[in-house]
């Protein structure tokens, strides 16, 4: 587990890549959903919440000199409290991981699969998370140097591929359904920041934690980017009647571009890049289970964990019966989890222990 630090760029990188492996499952189609033509303005929007966001919470860590969010949890209300948030943090990275894998998966049975038993897909990403567990946190963190590039290339092909099947027209009325919808009820459209998660892990692992408030804000830069590249794509391209239940949407977007016989089947391409970067995923979210149990547990070896954690997001995996419920699993009840965790929880718990510690300042002067 994290024995070696991170780069400035890895750090930038590693928050991109909870991002992109969400707008490679079903993100795009559910903002278009809740935003419909105002998406574009509402990702704008919203990016520029995530930013002062994410801005706030490094001022709020910047206080504790390199200590991460359980750290912090135990100076505010002692081993309780940080055994508490702890628990919450495993649950939260084990659930999104559990939901993520399960609809991924069963893209790929729709589009290749069809006669697996989508338990042996399954299977396979568990496999491999459990041989990337064996290795440092830092082998991850290059894995996700070699392959994220490659991820981000192909939506912006993807973008320039399919200019020709664009319907501007579809981000008319530029309001789409109303300002409430747009930037009221379209501010849970901020959960595509969940990346954000990381930022309260980041501190103690930094080789150059002087830059977390670089680190922060340009992983915001540019996730809005890329997820203003994505749900533009889809939305130039399918009418507002497209079933967004259907899976993987960007493949369907890859399926139409056509640079002649030479470059054919590119979606396959990019299906097998996207399948890397989730298993980066997944990997990441695991060592960071895997990392919060330690610290909650005080324990210095962590290898039997590398197949415990792995063992629990196949369990939630399993959870849903059907697509429409893991569907459902992450446009709903993932949602609320990210909105409570992430933005209200994390962001609380910072708040109180400045507060306590401008209160201990104060009575350290008056003495």
């Amino acid at each position: 587990m994290p024995d070696t630090k991170i780069t400035t760029k890895e750090a930038i990188m590693m928050f991109v890549t909870v991002i992109v492996s969400h707008t490679i499952v079903s993100l795009p189609s559910t903002i278009l959903q809740n935003t419909k033509s105002a998406t574009i303005l509402n990702i704008i929007y919203v990016s520029i919440l995530a930013l002062i966001f994410a801005y706030l919470v490094y001022v709020l860590l910047k206080n504790f000199g390199g200590k991460d969010i359980m750290d912090i949890a135990d100076y505010l209300g002692g081993r309780t409290l940080k055994i508490i948030v702890g628990t919450v943090l495993i649950t939260y990275f084990v659930t999104g991981s559990g939901i993520l894998l399960r609809n991924f998966c069963e893209g790929l049975k729709i589009i290749y699969f069809s006669n697996t038993n989508i338990v042996f897909i399954i299977l396979v990403f568990i496999i491999a998370i459990c041989i990337t567990n064996t290795f440092e946190f830092s082998s991850n963190m290059k894995a996700i140097s070699i392959f994220l590039p490659f991820v981000i290339a192909s939506v912006v092909l993807l973008f320039i591929g399919n200019i020709q099947n664009f319907s501007l027209q579809r981000m008319f009325p530029i309001l789409g359904e109303g300002f409430v919808n747009t930037f009221i009820t379209g501010l849970g459209n901020i959960v595509a920041f969940g990346g954000i998660s990381c930022l309260y892990l980041l501190p103690p692992l930094l080789k150059e934690p002087e830059k977390f408030k670089k680190i922060a804000l340009s992983s915001i830069g540019f996730s809005a980017v890329y997820i203003l590249l994505c749900t533009s794509t889809i939305l130039f391209m399918f009418p507002f009647f497209f079933n967004v239940d259907e899976a993987l949407p960007l493949y369907t977007a890859a399926s139409y571009i056509e640079f002649g016989s030479f470059f054919q089947r590119l979606d396959a391409i990019f299906l097998l890049i996207w399948m890397l970067e989730i298993c980066c995923y997944l990997s990441l979210a695991s060592q960071f289970a895997i990392l919060s149990f330690k610290k909650i547990a005080n324990l210095r070896i962590s290898k039997p964990l590398a197949f415990v954690i792995p063992l629990l997001i196949f369990a939630v995996s399993l959870l849903p019966k059907t697509f429409a419920d893991s569907r459902f699993l992450e446009d709903v009840i993932y949602k609320y989890i990210i909105i409570v965790v992430i933005f209200i929880l994390g962001f609380l718990l910072l708040v109180l222990a400045n507060l306590k510690r401008k209160v201990k300042e104060g009575l350290n002067l008056k003495k």
